[in-house]
């Protein structure tokens, strides 16, 4: 599975972003992270499972929201009011089965990685 990752940008805080990830191939976990400088990656969201189960972190809970193009094998990650904390790269992830609670909040559970795309918010 190839993933192609897009929508970053410099953005004010309180601005919006949309990122965007397409898949080569069946997915059925998606998840996006991110790595701030000097910083570990973490976990942002994921969707996974028939009913679209969505999971996210609580420091974007509320401003960020995840949904899945399934025509598309696509997973998009809309990004409101931004702080610039939010600042980093942010990475698609997809995983070949399907996780479900604190299993979709880990890295280890995501076997396919896109190359990153940046994301700045300036105050």
């Amino acid at each position: 599975v190839q993933l192609q990752a897009s929508g970053g940008g410099l953005v004010q805080a309180g601005g919006s972003l949309r990122l965007s990830c397409a898949a080569s191939g069946r997915t059925f976990s998606m998840g996006w992270f991110r790595q701030a400088p000097g910083k570990e990656r973490e976990f942002v969201a994921a969707i996974s499972g028939s009913a679209g189960n969505t999971y996210y972190a609580h420091s974007v809970k509320g401003r960020f929201t995840i949904s899945t193009d399934n025509a598309k094998n696509t997973v998009y990650l809309q990004m409101l009011s931004l702080k610039p904390e939010d600042t980093a790269v942010y990475y698609c992830a997809v995983g070949s089965l399907y996780c479900s609670g604190y299993g979709c909040y880990d890295a280890k559970n995501y076997g396919y990685w896109g190359q990153g795309t940046l994301v700045t918010v300036s105050s």
